[in-house]
């Protein structure tokens, strides 16, 4: 995506996040003056005389598109920390909600990043972790040529698919255990 692409889908958003906020500012009365605020006693349940109290209109939800859009944000300003070396901000961006509400490309990217950059910094533990999560979310997830020979989490990412290679069952050929008794 190009930086100008960026910028512009970035700026959709924020647009979006502006205007949703504007949609809830109250309007001003049409003779310039401002009503005086009702008084409300401790024990009312609502201001006596003026009706039961307003209700906030709902937030719209985030649109499919917009949801996107903030996943690929979080994902890039993740893994453009990770690429920084900021491991803690890398784990913290790209465990963001926006990306686990996305497609299952974006989770496993970010869930791969996220097991490096715990990798790196030497928490082996939550990167074997992470590497588990990816291969539940699609048992073919592979790292790439490159990634996967890495000293720190080649070794790692490699027990994870051995034990999922472990977990999975045989097929029974054709045939097998006909007749006989357990």
């Amino acid at each position: 995506m190009t930086h100008t692409k960026r910028l512009s889908a970035l700026a959709s958003l924020l647009g979006a996040v502006l205007l949703a906020g504007c949609a809830q500012t109250p309007t001003a009365p049409v003779s310039g003056k401002t009503p005086p605020a009702p008084t409300v006693r401790a024990d009312a349940a609502a201001p006596q005389g003026h009706g039961p109290a307003p209700v906030p209109a709902p937030v719209p939800a985030a649109s499919p598109v917009q949801v996107a859009q903030a996943a690929q944000v979080a994902l890039r300003d993740g893994i453009e920390a990770y690429n920084n070396g900021d491991y803690n901000a890398a784990i913290r961006k790209l465990g963001a909600p926006d990306i686990a509400r996305s497609s299952k490309a974006n989770q496993l990217s970010a869930i791969k990043y996220t097991a490096f950059s715990y990798c790196v910094s030497g928490r082996t533990r939550q990167c074997r972790q992470q590497f588990d999560k990816a291969l539940r979310i699609d048992p073919a997830f592979e790292l790439d040529t490159g990634e996967d020979g890495h000293p720190l989490w080649g070794p790692v990412f490699a027990q994870a698919r051995k034990a999922v290679s472990k977990t999975a069952k045989p097929a029974t050929p054709s045939g097998a255990g006909r007749g006989s008794r357990p």
